[in-house]
């Protein structure tokens, strides 16, 4: 199966996350929030599956391009 790998685009801090392993979600989906310079911003599938793993807890300081979650299409 392809896989598609949602990595962090800024550094921030995760707010929420809306999925876990083994969510289906389709493209444009919610992962899950990122607050950066006190704006949160939605992370959002990039392609429908199903979601493999994920990578980031709620509260966790993350760097531009480290891996949130893993989608299986």
């Amino acid at each position: 199966m392809a896989q598609e790998k949602v990595e962090v685009p800024i550094t921030g801090k995760i707010v929420s996350v809306n999925v876990s392993e083994g969510s289906t979600v389709s493209e444009g989906d919610v992962i899950c929030m990122l607050e950066s310079m006190k704006m949160e911003n939605p992370i959002m599938a990039m392609a429908g599956g199903t979601v493999t793993e994920v990578k980031v807890s709620a509260g966790q300081l993350v760097q531009a391009g480290d891996l949130i979650a893993i989608i299986e299409y």
